[in-house]
Parts: C-alpha cells; structure tokens; sequence
C-alpha cells in the first residue's frame, strides 16, 4: 500500500534579521544617533551644553526648539530603518514606503560622509581657516559639536548604507542583474528619457554657479557668505558640482542604455545616491534661505535661491527617472515591489 507523504514545508526565507553582521550594524547605528539626539534633547529642554555666550542660536528660543524638534525626528527615523532593515517585518513594508525614506536619508548623509574628512584634510593642508569665518563659526557652536555631530552621521551612513544594500539584495537583487547592453530596448520609454535630458539640461546652471564658487567667484553670493568662505565652503562647493554630475551621468547611462558593457548596479548606485543628495541638499539650503534673518549680510540672494531651486528640481527629475526604470525592471521580471 502507498504511503502518501506530508508535504514538505518550504525552507524558511533567510530574512534580515538572522545575520551576525546585520545584528552588528543595527546596533552601530543606533549607537552613531545617541550623541546626536542627546545634544538636540538638551537643547530643546534648555541645556547651553556646545553653545557659547552670544550664540544666535539663543536669539529665536521657539524657533530653536522647533527646529532641533524636527531634526529629532529625522535622526529618529534612522533607528527605525535600522530595525526595518533587519528584523522580519521589515520584508512586508511597501518598496514605496521603505525607499523613499532611505534615498532621502542617503541623500542627506552622503555630502557629509564623503565631505567632512575632506574638509579636514584640506585644512590640514591650508593651515585652517580664516579668523574672520573662526569667529562666525566659533559664535555658533562650540568646535567639538561639528565634530562629534558629523562623526555620527558618517557612520549612521556607513551602518545605514551597508544594511541597505545587504536588504535590497535579498528583496530586489535581481532588478540590477545583467549588464546595461542586455536592457530590454522598451525598458525606459519616451517620457523619462524625455525627463532625464531636462534634468541634464537643467542641471547646467547649479553646476555652472556651484563651480563658479568653488573657483572662487563672489558673484551671487551673499555678503555674509562670502565673508564666511573657507577652504570648507570651497571644499563642499565643488562637491556638489561632483554629485551632480554624478547624478547626471548614471540617470543617463540607464535612460539611454549607454556604456553597455557595465553592470547595471554601476549607474544606478550613482543615479539613486546622487539624486538624493541634489534633491535633498538643494531642498535643505532653500528652505534654510528662506528661513528670515536679522543680519541683512545674511539674506540669501536671487542666484542663492535660484541655484538651490534649480538643484532641487534637477534631483527630483534625476530620481523620477530612477523610480520610473526599478518600476519597469520590476514589472518585465515579474517580481513583487
């Protein structure tokens, strides 16, 4: 007589919290946002801890807690990412829902992770910075805050980054399979091809105004900010030129289908990272010009705004680009977002 056998269950999916070294990250992470949260929590309760005598920051008391409330809040969501990146839950939160909060958080930390250990070494090189701008920065904070502060960002962002990847290849590794010559031709349509070459026109005046700066031009800047240039500023200037050429670039390669012998990982790890950063710096930099000043030194010019506005759009467009092509990737495999 035949045995009918018990089906045999299906072996377990390897989520993403099961690893050492996913265990290890999450808690790096969540390590890196406590001097951080702890400063900003002082702050808000009233602590002068990093701030010396005659700080504007003690000017707007309201308005500080505000902020540093919202910047609490965006460091907080680092913790959550780190727990949906590694526990088993997280396998269930919508693409949506998940990536878009990782590209902006990338965004934000990457001009941080890559520029704040060149700031160092330039001024390693220059022998510092100004008295002028020591004067300015030293009246804002205490030295010892920017570097315990970006210290912590840098490895929110390596902790963060490196969970990120290691998800993404478990949920989506094969959207990025293959080399960018084996794309299917009706991958990406007219529309975003469309989209990505206004997004490198666009992206013409910010990269012209960011180089102009970093070369040393005045022209359009405001005269506090010009008072306030530094081997940092011009540091941060021509990064921003490098991210969103960057951005520019990779969002094309995968528009166009060009370079057709790189693996597709290649321009979508700039188009996805470097969109961000232009978005969400161009973002941050407008809204903090049109935050009201009482120095009228300070008061952002129309080129200010405009570059800001323009870098902001230009990483949008750049990343609608991107959503658009995992979108399409996603739905020619047949896989689930």
């Amino acid at each position: 007589m035949a045995r009918t056998l018990a089906p045999t269950p299906a072996p377990a999916v390897t989520v993403t919290g099961t690893g050492r070294i996913r265990r290890l990250l999450r808690a790096v992470a969540v390590v890196a946002c406590l001097p951080y949260l702890g400063l900003k929590a002082a702050w808000i309760a009233g602590s002068r801890v990093g701030i010396p005598e005659g700080s504007t920051l003690l000017d707007h008391r309201v308005a500080m807690i505000v902020a540093n409330g919202v910047s609490v809040l965006l460091d907080s969501c680092v913790i959550v990412l780190a727990l949906v990146l590694t526990r088993p839950w997280g396998r269930r939160v919508p693409a949506w829902l998940l990536v878009f909060p990782v590209w902006t958080a990338t965004g934000l930390l990457a001009p941080i992770m890559a520029g704040f250990p060149l700031q160092l070494l330039a001024r390693a090189f220059t022998g510092g910075v100004t008295t002028a701008s020591d004067s300015r920065r030293d009246a804002f904070l205490h030295e010892w805050v920017f570097g315990v502060v970006y210290t912590g960002f840098i490895v929110q962002g390596l902790a963060l980054g490196a969970l990120f990847v290691l998800y993404a290849r478990d949920r989506w590794g094969q959207l990025w399979r293959g080399r960018t010559g084996d794309l299917p031709a009706g991958l990406t349509g007219r529309v975003p091809r469309t989209i990505a070459a206004v997004g490198a026109a666009l992206a013409l005046l910010p990269l012209a105004v960011r180089l102009f700066w970093a070369g040393g031009g005045t022209a359009g800047l405001s005269g506090g900010r010009t008072a306030e240039r530094t081997s940092d500023f011009y540091v941060l200037e021509a990064l921003y030129a490098v991210f969103l050429v960057a951005a520019v670039t990779g969002t094309l390669l995968l528009a166009f289908r060009r370079a057709r012998v790189l693996p597709v990982s290649v321009p979508l790890a700039p188009a996805f990272v470097c969109s961000g950063a232009v978005a969400c710096w161009g973002g941050w930099m407008l809204l903090g010009s049109l935050v009201g000043t009482d120095d009228p030194a300070d008061r952002p010019t129309q080129w200010m705004l405009l570059t800001y506005a323009a870098q902001m759009t230009v990483g949008l467009l750049l990343a609608a680009v991107c959503a658009h092509f995992l979108a399409r990737r996603s739905a020619t495999l047949g896989t689930r977002p």
